[in-house]
């Protein structure tokens, strides 16, 4: 077992639906504006850099659209996000907000803590190198859940300290190239998933590499993002 560090957190409720989604968890931190020495670089920087962390320090402006369907429900929100200045805009169909995560009132805190939810999701290989207060295990072969592919698995698991969900845990079933391929959310580090969940049809946003769909096993959920677009300087 490694002891690494975590900065982020996300939780939020939208029905059923989305209060599985927010029980995912990560804490914003300064470290999000660096990159991580190559040359000593353990399992989870790996792969952050495999999914373009090296990038991050050029890029001001990000934006994209969560998207949740499951059955007939379908439910989003639209984000711009300045990373060096910590400005965020939320746009959803009845209203548009922003804030700064520097000065936040507690109407701008309940709006965040959707924002790190919905970052986390796009953003969670990036996290690895990000995040502080977790330990990670690996493993060198193991069945995926979903594909049933062998693939190698990192596990993280979360303090029992700070953040909205502490004690969470997460398992990253990723390939030979580094790349996530699917997850497991395990809450409270529970030995039963909380949600699985494929990582697919990733595409290159000006060197960041980002999963845009996620699905579970029965095909009954998808997560995804759209109108993605990443500014670098």
């Amino acid at each position: 077992m490694y002891i690494y560090k975590k900065d982020s957190t996300m939780k939020k409720t939208f029905f059923l639906l989305v209060f599985l989604l927010t029980l995912l968890a990560c804490k914003e931190n300064p470290k999000q504006e660096t990159t991580t020495d190559t040359l000593v670089q353990n399992t989870p920087q790996k792969i952050a850099t495999a999914h373009g962390l090296e990038q991050w320090n050029n890029v001001t402006q990000m934006k994209f659209t969560f998207n949740v369907d499951r059955g007939e429900n379908h439910y989003e929100r639209s984000w711009i996000w300045n990373p060096k200045t910590k400005n965020i805009t939320l746009i959803t169909a009845e209203d548009t907000l922003t804030y700064n995560q520097n000065t936040m009132d507690s109407i701008a805190l309940k709006t965040d803590v959707n924002f790190i939810n919905d970052k986390f999701w796009l953003l969670a290989p990036l996290n690895l190198a990000w995040d502080e207060g977790f330990t990670f295990d690996e493993k060198d072969s193991v069945t995926a859940p979903i594909s049933k592919k062998n693939v190698k698995q990192l596990t993280i698991t979360y303090g029992d300290e700070g953040g909205y969900t502490p004690g969470d845990a997460y398992d990253f079933f990723y390939n030979n190239n580094l790349q996530i391929e699917e997850w497991i959310f395990r809450k409270g580090n529970d030995s039963l998933p909380t949600m699985v969940t494929t990582w697919e049809d990733y595409k290159d946003f000006n060197g960041i590499k980002i999963a845009t769909k996620h699905q579970n096993p029965e095909g009954t959920f998808s997560l995804y993002f759209t109108n993605i677009e990443v500014e670098k300087k």
